[in-house]
């Protein structure tokens, strides 16, 4: 027998009878602030996958034996949805993250899921929510699926029981100015062979200890390095980019490759396709060292530098500290008030072209 897989003709639908007050634009913290309704799809073993239901934003029931709550059996991603000047909401590529969450999910052995359905549910409830959606350039309606292991089981075997859900958070600029960075040296956030590119909630816990402390001192992410040559990887959560003049005097945008170790990042890889697009610098997948970027620094070659994700589109780094010193990354030298460097704020406001339906993708 066949078990029910998503279905979204299927999908029932309870409003809130207390639907919550819109608040300015200026006062949205990022995911700090939530709509009127959630989307939650179950599933178990024996019965397939249940009908989907949106319903109103509350708190979740679940065992306290859930794979979950012992195991961290969780995946997630991150996408928006923007209000066009029309008036229409539009979604970024979110097939892309659709397909993310189905290989993160398949690496902790969560269900298979109808991608296509179970995008057409959060279609719904972004439609069910629309009025979150700000109006202003820049801001947004952040989406986040969840996929989570419920079975109630601590044998360590694989959930038979699991939860879809997705909420919904209107949301402003995450890094509205420069960052300054603290290249770590002693403590790694993946490595070959483990799930750094996989969303898993278990990739971002250990990440918290190490980045509260480089707060602390001041500084905003953590550049993360990894063996013996401090091979870049990522800033924070974000995929890294360094535009700079390489050893043979071309101009090069370069981000690390995908190899395992990197998150395969949607807002990455559509940087990457702008900039091949345009035509007018080497762009590059390859790994780069931390003395590599040091020494472009000091012969003046490193033009600008920059972290790329769903949350912040990009943001400019204007330092990075390694190994005790303070190493200035330029932004814009024409402008030493600016918050993006040329290349960055380019691919950033190109990106958002398309994010806003200005331009077609």
């Amino acid at each position: 027998m066949t078990l029910p897989t998503i279905d979204a003709s299927k999908l029932t639908k309870t409003l809130t009878t207390a639907p919550k007050p819109l608040l300015d634009p200026k006062q949205l913290d990022f995911g700090k602030n939530f709509t009127d309704h959630m989307l939650c799809i179950r599933f178990t073993e024996e019965h397939g996958w249940e009908a989907p239901e949106i319903k109103p934003y509350g708190p979740l029931q679940i065992d306290p034996a859930a794979f979950v709550l012992n195991y961290s059996v969780e995946t997630f991603e991150g996408m928006k949805a923007y209000r066009a000047a029309d008036g229409t909401v539009n979604l970024f590529r979110p097939s892309k993250n659709m397909q993310r969450l189905a290989t993160s999910s398949q690496r902790i052995m969560l269900p298979e899921f109808d991608q296509d359905q179970f995008l057409e549910c959060i279609k719904e409830l972004v439609r069910t929510d629309d009025r979150f959606v700000p109006d202003e350039h820049g801001y947004s309606l952040y989406i986040r699926p969840n996929f989570i292991g419920t079975e109630p089981n601590l044998n360590l075997k694989y959930s038979r029981e699991a939860l879809l859900y997705v909420y919904l958070s209107p949301v402003g600029p995450y890094f509205p100015r420069t960052v300054r960075l603290l290249a770590n040296t002693d403590e790694v956030r993946a490595w070959p062979g483990g799930v750094g590119n996989f969303k898993l909630g278990g990739n971002y816990a250990p990440a918290l200890r190490p980045t509260m402390d480089v707060v602390k001192r001041g500084y905003d992410q953590i550049l993360w390095l990894l063996g013996d040559d401090h091979y870049v990887t990522e800033v924070g959560t974000m995929n890294f980019f360094i535009f700079w003049i390489d050893e043979s005097g071309a101009k090069e945008l370069v981000t690390a490759p995908l190899d395992g170790i990197i998150l395969p990042g949607v807002t990455r890889d559509s940087l990457l396709e702008l900039a091949r697009q345009w035509g007018e610098f080497k762009v590059s997948e390859r790994k780069v060292t931390m003395p590599e970027v040091v020494r472009a620094i000091n012969e003046n070659r490193l033009l600008e530098a920059f972290g790329a994700g769903t949350a912040c589109v990009v943001c400019s780094v204007s330092t990075i500290l390694y190994n005790s010193t303070d190493y200035v990354v330029p932004v814009d030298p024409s402008n030493p008030d600016a918050v993006f460097g040329p290349v960055a704020r380019r691919l950033r406001d190109e990106l958002l072209d398309i994010q806003y339906a200005k331009k077609p993708l």
